[in-house]
């Protein structure tokens, strides 16, 4: 059996898949809140105590740069080694790989239920593709046909530069250049990190009043972004403060995810991940992510033609986990 596993900066979804069944289809699966836990090990003996069921492979993405079997989390304060992780749970192997790389190859398996289309573009047959997903980070990678198969690589683009495209974003920019003491990247803006700066931004601004029903809500919270989402989503009553924070962020976000289609030339097409895209597809979908990500001068022509694609599914980095980890099971020693 192989256990496989999505490893963000707030969460770990697990699974178990049998290599005799469909990949996307695990016998078992869980989810943790990652600050409960003093390291993945911890999540892995308590799932697999949990479940009852004898593993002998792991692979897993995690939400960080792999580089020579280690990752050190980019929002968590975790350390993971393939070498020690297979010995401290006695498995015959174990491999650790970005998260957008598994999901990048969870893209290559889904069909049209599991996506949301938001431009149909012109895709070409064999075309690059680009993957982008603000999670509790930013997180990019993209997909490229070698001549017999196509092959996913993360790269860590989320946290180059942000650029602002209005006056209101510069005004931003320089604000958490502030806050920040120095670099401000995407990731700053874009991702779960990211949207209460917005939000502060407009609350200290001045651009509308808070609602003192919503100031209490958001004092009671750990994480203020579910009470944001919700209140912008209001259909009766959305705080502006809410809805503007969420213009924002989907503007930044078209305007990066152009970036990188560019950037990799993505006419195959661009795919949105990540566990808040399904639930504001109202804002994704009202013109300014689509306005944003086609605002490239003299190549708006050539980036209309790429089709962009919402993904429904929030499991794919566990799902593409699990394709890598299958691909390889049975291989023995570290894979």
């Amino acid at each position: 059996m192989l256990l496989a596993g999505d490893v963000g900066g707030t969460k770990t979804r697990l699974g178990i898949f049998s290599p005799e069944k469909d990949a996307l289809t695990p016998l078992t699966e869980a989810s943790f809140i990652n600050r409960q836990y003093s390291g993945l090990e911890d999540i892995v003996r308590e799932f697999l105590y949990q479940t009852g069921i004898a593993v002998n492979s792991a692979c897993f993405g995690v939400a960080g740069p792999v580089v020579d079997g280690k990752v050190k989390l980019t929002n968590l304060p975790w350390v993971i080694d393939e070498r020690q992780l297979r010995a401290a749970l006695h498995l015959q192997s174990v491999r650790l790989l970005n998260d957008l790389t598994a999901t990048a190859r969870a893209v290559l398996l889904l069909g049209p239920a599991d996506l949301h289309t938001i431009n149909k573009g012109q895709p070409i047959t064999q075309g690059n593709m680009a993957v982008i997903a603000p999670g509790t980070g930013l997180g990019e990678a993209f997909i490229v046909w070698d001549g017999l198969h196509y092959r996913g690589y993360a790269g860590e683009g989320g946290h180059a530069d942000f650029a602002p495209n209005d006056s209101l974003e510069a005004e931003l920019l320089h604000d958490l250049i502030e806050q920040l003491g120095g670099h401000v990247s995407y990731e700053n803006v874009c991702s779960g990190r990211g949207l209460p700066n917005i939000y502060r931004f407009l609350k200290k601004r001045g651009y509308a009043e808070e609602p003192s029903w919503l100031a209490e809500k958001l004092a009671g919270v750990d994480d203020p972004v579910p009470v944001i989402v919700k209140a912008a989503l209001d259909q009766v009553n959305p705080p502006r403060l809410c809805v503007e924070t969420m213009n924002i962020f989907v503007s930044v976000l078209g305007a990066e995810a152009g970036n990188l289609a560019l950037k990799v030339l993505a006419l195959g097409g661009v795919y949105l991940t990540g566990g808040i895209l399904p639930r504001i597809l109202p804002f994704l979908t009202n013109g300014r992510f689509m306005k944003s990500f086609l605002n490239k001068g003299r190549m708006s022509d050539l980036i209309a033609r790429m089709p962009v694609h919402v993904v429904l599914d929030s499991r794919v980095a566990l799902l593409g986990a699990a394709c890598y980890g299958l691909e390889s099971y049975g291989e023995g020693d570290v894979i």
